[in-house]
Formats: structure tokens, sequence, C-alpha cells
């Protein structure tokens, strides 16, 4: 089984580099794997591929050697290891809110001791290879990949505690656009309490030992959250990439009246 970059760098407490995509692009993949990301947040919540399409994206993980944190647009449970076996390095669910949703994704994705995810051995996960030894099997697909939980609400910031503390659960993922919302609405006009919120999440996730992130927009927010203790930090996209590009072309015709 192939060893996964970001557990690596998150046993050596470093960071974890991450861009994200969330459209068709093969040769994104190639790009941020010569660009030196560990890993590529491949968003299916808000974004829908066929699964031919996430098949190839996860081959070319595979092939050009680069993580993939796929974000899951399903909590079933034989879906959810089916990207794992189809060569998925992490998934991130977003919108946990409880301890008892994290329990319940972690025994979908974990392969006993530590979960009920069921075993096929012969995917991109297993080099398309049926190990006979299915044991060695099993315990390498538990240590290289890994389980992101997403917090995005204020019940889920309350519950943070025992979500950090869930066997199973590798790593927190602040998402501040939802979580922001709920605070927004609830009259943080200021983000004080987004702020907090996220402070808290840090503090749970050190008591426990858990890696932790968030996207960051910036230089100085990159710095701000790996002050914080974060390592899963994610600061570029395809979509990005898109808006100021456009944005920064269509500037050079203006002088041309």
């Amino acid at each position: 089984m192939r060893t996964s970059l970001s557990l690596a760098r998150l046993r050596e407490g470093r960071v974890v580099r991450i861009c994200a995509l969330s459209h068709y692009l093969p040769a994104y993949v190639a790009h941020a794997a010569r660009a030196g990301f560990d890993c590529i947040w491949l968003d299916l919540e808000h974004r829908a591929m066929e699964r031919r399409e996430v098949e190839m994206l996860l081959a070319q993980c595979h092939l050009h050697n680069i993580d993939c944190l796929l974000r899951s647009p399903t909590r079933e449970k034989v879906p959810l290891y089916r990207y794992l076996e189809d060569g998925a390095t992490g998934l991130m669910i977003p919108l946990v809110n409880t301890a008892q949703e994290a329990r319940d994704l972690a025994a979908a994705v974990k392969f006993p001791p530590l979960g009920e995810r069921g075993v096929d051995n012969a995917g991109l996960d297993s080099n398309y290879h049926a190990n006979p030894d299915n044991l060695a099997y099993i315990a390498a697909a538990n240590r290289e990949t890994f389980l992101v939980v997403q917090i995005e609400t204020p019940a889920a910031v309350d519950n943070c505690e025992e979500i950090a503390a869930t066997p199973g659960v590798d790593a927190v993922f602040v998402g501040p656009g939802d979580l922001g919302l709920r605070l927004t609405l609830a009259g943080d006009l200021q983000g004080e309490r987004l702020e907090a919120s996220i402070a808290k999440v840090a503090a749970a996730c050190a008591r426990h030992g858990k890696a932790w992130g968030c996207p960051v927009g910036s230089t100085e927010a990159l710095r701000q959250r790996r002050a914080q203790g974060a390592q899963l930090l994610c600061n570029f996209g395809e979509y990005m990439y898109l808006l100021r590009g456009l944005a920064k072309a269509a500037e050079q015709f203006e002088h041309l009246g």
C-alpha cells in the first residue's frame, strides 16, 4: 500500500501542504505534485463528478505520488470505503456535529479492530492485487488512510472536545465559511466568536493529540493558524487561480481602448 505523505508529516509534527480541487482537471494533480504539495483536497460536497472521473483523479494522485483528501457527498458506509478502495488517502466529512456522528464515521471507514469497514483487498489502494495476507493489508490501510471531520456549526464547537477524543478520527478541520455564517447570523458581526471557536477547537485537538486545520487566504493567516498548532492548511485552489488570473488578464486590455 502507498505511504501517505500527509500522515508522515503529521507524525513528524509538520504542516501538510494542501491545495484544493473542485473540477475535473487531471493535469492539476501533476502540477500540484511537482509544486511540492502533499495533498489535494478534492471537493465533492459542492461539486459533482462522474464516478469514472473521480477514479481517474485518484489514479493520477497515485501516479504522481500525492495524497487525495476527498470531501465526500455522502455518509453511507459502503460508498465511503469504496472511495478508499479507489485510492483516496483520506476522507473529509462535512458538518459533523456530535461525537456519535464521529464514532459512526470511524466505524464506517476503519477496519477492525478500529471499525467495521468491509474488506476487498483488490482495489487501487492495494495496487489491484489481492494481498494474501489480509491482516497486513488492513493494518496498512488503517495506518496509511485518515478520517477528517469538519467543525462547521456552533453545536460542533460545543462538542469539539468529545469529537476530538473519538478513536478513529485522525484530524479535525474547521470550516470558517459555514461556521462564520452561522455565528454572523447569531450576531458575531466582528468575527470574535469565530476566532474564539477556532481557538477552542485548537485547544481540544491539542489535549487529545489530534491534528487540526482550516483553509487560509493569506500568508499572515497561514502563520497565524500555524502558531495556533494547525497542521492541515489549504492555501490554494484552481477556482482562486481562475478568478485572479482572469481579472489580471482582463486588466491588460484596458489601455487598448
